[in-house]
């Protein structure tokens, strides 16, 4: 299998019915922010994404390759992702999502 472009590629979710309203825009310029800080740029990818189709749970965000979700991620929670999950490869427990519209 080829090595992966980026090493974690992160979308969040800044349409739908209550993301945006939710803060999306916030938490992906803080994420982004985070990662240019840390000269990271290229080896991971933070992304806007349309709706991922669990309005209510938001903002979510999407960590590939690991296929983690996390729900009602807030700006003050990016620094945490990116420490802990992005960097360290150990999810942020609290902020797990697992699909069914409940965070584990």
């Amino acid at each position: 299998m080829p090595n992966p472009v980026f090493q974690k590629h992160v979308f969040v979710c800044v349409t739908g019915k209550t993301c945006p309203g939710q803060g999306s825009e916030e938490v992906l310029a803080a994420l982004r922010k985070e990662i240019a800080s840390l000269g990271l740029k290229k080896q991971i990818r933070i992304n806007k994404a349309g709706c991922f189709d669990h309005c209510g749970n938001g903002p979510l965000v999407i960590v590939y390759p690991d296929q983690i979700w996390y729900a009602q991620v807030q700006a003050s929670d990016c620094k945490e992702i990116v420490q802990s999950h992005l960097l360290g490869d150990r999810p942020v427990e609290r902020l797990l999502y697992d699909g069914r519209g409940k965070i584990v």
